[in-house]
């Protein structure tokens, strides 16, 4: 047991050592970053854009389709998911290279607001230390809001009231479920599944979000078999 407990602890002394370059070079890009732009002045700009969408203009189907393929658990963890990560650890380890990324919403929300796009170690990092920042200073709803206020929809549109109107020229609170789930599966690779480019493509990712749904319990097979054959 003895042993155990010393080759435990050689191997944390070991990748405390490699990482602890990273998590410093991390948390000066986190510093830097809300120093130049203060976390509250960057909120304000968000919600200064002309298109700007509030949560309450957006119908439950579409909060709820984001929720599910994007982090199911997005009400119930803080600033980062430990489940998650270490999902996504172990799949990048298997794969030796970032496959997933294991991230929050709050975390996009960061990634979104302050930093590129680049998978680098040191980005994450210092994604990680602003995503405890923000979930210190906002509460859940209002990082979904930023967070969907913030995503790239493809087609130059940055804002869900820009997309509604852009793809199906319709203001959010009038979108039906199969577009609303449509929309919300639009942003994890928007030229790809931006429905004026790939139609194919976007429907195939939408029964990708209509499973995720199913899966954590916002509908069952019969809703999501009424909004497969209206399509």
């Amino acid at each position: 047991m003895r042993k155990f407990f010393v080759i435990l602890f050689l191997v944390i002394a070991i990748v405390g050592f490699i990482a602890y370059p990273y998590v410093k070079s991390g948390y000066n890009m986190y510093k830097e970053a809300i120093e130049e732009v203060p976390l509250q002045e960057k909120i304000e700009e968000i919600k200064s854009k002309e298109n700007y969408t509030k949560l309450s203009e957006l119908p439950q189907m579409y909060i709820n389709a984001v929720i599910a393929v994007e982090d199911h658990r997005f009400y119930s963890h803080g600033a980062i998911d430990i489940i998650s990560i270490g999902r996504a650890i172990i799949n990048d380890i298997k794969a030796m290279s970032f496959v997933e990324g294991g991230s929050t919403l709050t975390q996009q929300l960061c990634k979104n607001m302050y930093f590129t796009q680049e998978k680098k170690i040191e980005r994450k990092i210092a994604e990680v230390f602003m995503a405890f920042e923000v979930e210190k200073q906002c509460d859940k709803d209002e990082i979904l809001e930023l967070y969907l206020n913030t995503s790239y929809f493809g087609n130059g549109y940055y804002t869900v009231k820009e997309a509604s109107l852009g793809y199906f020229n319709k203001l959010p609170n009038e979108l039906t479920d199969s577009e609303c789930i449509m929309l919300a599966g639009i942003p994890n690779a928007p030229s790809v599944y931006a429905p004026t480019e790939n139609p194919d493509l976007a429907k195939q990712r939408q029964k990708q979000v209509i499973n995720k749904m199913i899966e954590y319990g916002y509908l069952t097979q019969e809703e999501a078999d009424d909004i497969i054959n209206g399509m």
